[in-house]
């Protein structure tokens, strides 16, 4: 079913409306064509493919030539859906004009709508230098995984009043700064609800409770596609990795029993052809 290509304004509207946002990770065109003609509202192509495409053990080593690649890509298989952009780190953090740039090759080389950068009140001035160029930008404040070492690892944040009127504070100053929506991660539902309530812009929530604005989800953790582990926050729809196991333990077998390939996955040659052939190696 077509629909309407996905601007900010349309989610902006929902926001207005009430209504419930909707957006997932996606990394390649197979799963950014499932998500589009699923309806989603927004892909993210996320840093996160770093840990569940490409194995590293955490999102710190994506380079920008990775993020474009993979950016490409989901541009190919999502027509209608809002697609943002993951910055990777140091991608905008030691220089604003570079962050301008890199943010800018999303646009250019990769036909994002918008880009994500991770950060708080430490990141206005380059989320408008950036809004300044042209370039919708998305904020994520709460748990931000590029900075997990600093925060003590992988942990909610907000759960102190303090903690709480930190996140406020960084939400406001990002909105004021230009953010077009900001995704908060890891955080007290009644701190997200209440951000959410505070703000006029977008709020998309990943472990964040039913107070946001929209929803988001490593599509991998969606699927089942991804083993190391699940976080709590995670509702998987599917098991796709102990599927993909079985059916590959499946072809090994088949080939080892010679039960694949069968006569239905062969190309004959007709008879005449056949002895023509073999008569030419018996001149030789």
């Amino acid at each position: 079913m077509s629909r309407k290509k996905v601007t900010v304004l349309t989610l902006q509207e929902k926001k207005a409306r009430g209504e419930p946002i909707t957006m997932v990770t996606a990394y390649d065109y197979p799963s950014a064509l499932a998500a589009d003609r699923a309806g989603i509202d927004s892909i993210l192509v996320g840093d996160s493919l770093g840990m569940v495409v490409l194995g590293y053990d955490s999102t710190v080593p994506v380079t920008m030539e990775e993020m474009l690649h993979h950016c490409r890509a989901v541009r190919r298989g999502a027509q209608d859906a809002y697609l943002i952009g993951d910055m990777p780190f140091m991608s905008y953090q030691a220089d604003r004009a570079e962050a301008v740039r890199n943010a800018g090759r999303f646009l250019k080389e990769a036909g994002m709508d918008a880009v994500k950068l991770e950060g708080g009140r430490e990141m206005v001035d380059t989320v408008a230098a950036i809004g300044d160029a042209g370039i919708t930008v998305v904020g994520h404040i709460g748990l931000t995984p590029q900075s997990a070492s600093k925060l003590g690892g992988y942990r909610v944040q907000g759960r102190t009043a303090a903690d709480a009127q930190r996140l406020l504070k960084d939400a406001l100053a990002l909105q004021e700064a230009g953010a077009a929506m900001i995704v908060l991660e890891m955080t007290p539902d009644r701190v997200a609800g209440e951000l959410s309530r505070r703000l006029r812009i977008p709020t998309i929530g990943i472990g964040a409770g039913t107070g946001c604005d929209g929803q988001v989800l490593v599509l991998h953790d969606i699927l089942g596609m991804f083993d190391r582990f699940t976080p709590r926050f995670v509702k998987k729809y599917a098991d796709l990795f102990a599927e993909m196991e079985r059916a590959l333990a499946a072809y090994r077998d088949d080939v080892i029993e010679r039960r694949f390939p069968g006569p239905e996955h062969a190309f004959a040659m007709d008879d005449a052809a056949w002895e023509e052939w073999m008569s030419r190696q018996v001149d030789k």
